[in-house]
């Protein structure tokens, strides 16, 4: 492949068009009417135009994406994640028109696009299953009477599901019809199918998840786990790797499975087994995302490997660059995906114009995102600015890293997710590791930002003071607002 078209937008296209450019291949961006002027459309060397702003008009027209490959003679497409990454019927379609989709094979697709399906597959490997249903219920009396056998709480979940949708929490027998009605509904709603299953409620998880590879020589490697347990309405919000709580033998057992999973659909490229963890370190088989993952950046980190670049070459028919004894675990990595959202306000989008945007730098600091200073935020798409990751030598340096580059991350304009990435980052709970999915609703409440906010206002308002020359700041009036310690050394030049 000489020439790719990288079918998404934003910081994921930047971040694909980065490495293809590395290995001297040309690409070709895509773009709706709000993309116009994009920074991976101006990236490219190439750009087509595929319709209205709206993603069912652009981004997700997979014979548009199709058109644009032929018309500028890209010989492969790259989905990034999202949009047409995980869709099988498109996969199809790329084959179909003689062009490589540099992803897994449409059967892999679709097997882990169902979770029941997943489940199925990954059995055959005997890979632990959270005790539940093994098939998909619509009868109610029926999933009452698994439910009861299972053992509340129980989870109903949507078998074509993803993100939280179509998702209840069951305390008792009372309240199941209720919610098993409400499960099904949004699961039709979200995805076109009703079809849920029942799985013992984990109280207290963890969400762990393996990355792998597979290649066309039949070769499948993990690069160990990555730890996203801080989340917000069932959706990452922080990721790390690797995780604070796997001990060296629960690792290689994850990752044997995960590479088992992996292998019952025979997969090619990059994608994730995703488990849950309970309290007493127990894993259990969640699901697989056929797909590069958003949080990938901080597995690159920790091994050196390029995982874009691994794609490209498994999708030319390439093996696999390394082996799995190549591999180990160097330092510390934490992904803090920042958001265009209002913490204070239930994390609700909150859209508008950049008026202030600059990136931190320095050591052990990467930044992947598609904007720049007097951009606006569509509201078309996803609310994701950017991703902020830092590496350390060890957790507490990647911590302190995060910490020093949330500070320097200037954004106005909009309200986003920093103020709360500090918030975790200094919480007791995170720094030692003793958390689960549950850490927002937990620990996180809107006053906790606002006292921030109070004390960098008086800040500002005290450094304001002095540039007008209205009075000398005093030793008490610095106390008094609790600054940092760079305003009290600032008071004794």
């Amino acid at each position: 492949m000489q020439k790719i078209l990288v079918a998404n937008r934003g910081e994921i296209a930047l971040r694909v068009m980065r490495s293809a450019r590395e290995m001297g291949i040309k690409t070709v961006a895509v773009y709706s009417d709000a993309d116009r002027n994009a920074l991976h459309v101006r990236y490219a060397d190439e750009a087509v135009h595929i319709g209205a702003a709206p993603s069912n008009q652009s981004y997700l027209v997979g014979e548009k994406i199709i058109a644009a490959c032929l018309k500028t003679g890209a010989q492969g497409i790259h989905p990034g994640y999202g949009f047409l990454s995980e869709n099988a019927a498109f996969a199809r379609m790329v084959a179909d028109a003689g062009l490589i989709l540099i992803g897994p094979s449409a059967q892999a697709m679709e097997v882990m696009g169902n979770k029941l399906s997943a489940k199925a597959a990954a059995m055959k490997y005997n890979i632990p299953m959270v005790p539940g249903t093994e098939e998909a219920i619509t009868d109610i009396a029926e999933a009452k009477r698994r439910a009861v056998e299972v053992g509340f709480p129980i989870l109903i979940k949507a078998a074509a599901g993803g993100g939280g949708k179509g998702m209840r929490i069951v305390d008792g027998e009372a309240d199941f019809e209720e919610q098993m009605q409400l499960a099904v509904s949004e699961a039709t709603s979200a995805f076109g199918d009703g079809s849920v299953f029942i799985e013992r409620y984990v109280s207290s998880p963890r969400h762990i998840e393996i990355q792998v590879l597979g290649d066309t020589h039949g070769n499948i490697v993990h690069l160990f786990e990555r730890d996203c347990s801080v989340q917000r309405r069932h959706q990452k919000v922080i990721e790390e790797a690797p995780s604070k709580v796997l001990t060296p033998q629960i690792r290689e057992q994850m990752g044997k499975c995960a590479v088992d999973v992996a292998r019952s659909v025979n997969y090619t490229g990059a994608g994730t087994v995703e488990f849950i963890m309970d309290d007493n370190l127990n894993f259990y088989f969640l699901e697989m995302n056929t797909r590069l993952q958003v949080e990938h950046p901080v597995t690159e980190l920790i091994t050196g490997i390029d995982l874009v670049k691994e794609q490209i070459r498994i999708a030319r028919g390439e093996a696999i660059s390394f082996k799995q004894e190549d591999l180990q675990i160097r330092g510390h990595a934490i992904e803090l995906r920042v958001y265009a959202e209002d913490p204070a306000n239930n994390f609700l989008p909150d859209i508008g114009t950049l008026q202030t945007y600059i990136t931190p730098k320095g050591a052990g600091v990467r930044v992947d995102d598609g904007f720049e200073q007097g951009m606006e935020i569509p509201i078309y798409y996803d609310p994701m600015i950017a991703k902020l990751i830092t590496y350390g030598k060890d957790r507490t340096e990647a911590i302190e890293r995060m910490v020093r580059a949330i500070d320097e991350y200037k954004i106005t304009g909009i309200t986003t997710t920093l103020a709360f990435g500090r918030f975790v980052m200094e919480h007791e709970a995170f720094t030692s590791g003793n958390f689960d999915t549950h850490f927002v609703k937990k620990y996180f409440t809107p006053d906790v930002l606002q006292t921030g906010n109070e004390q960098e206002a008086g800040i500002a308002a005290i450094l304001m003071e002095q540039l007008l020359g209205q009075k000398n700041i005093t030793a008490t009036s610095i106390a008094a607002t609790e600054t940092s310690n760079w305003v009290k050394n600032r008071s004794r030049l």
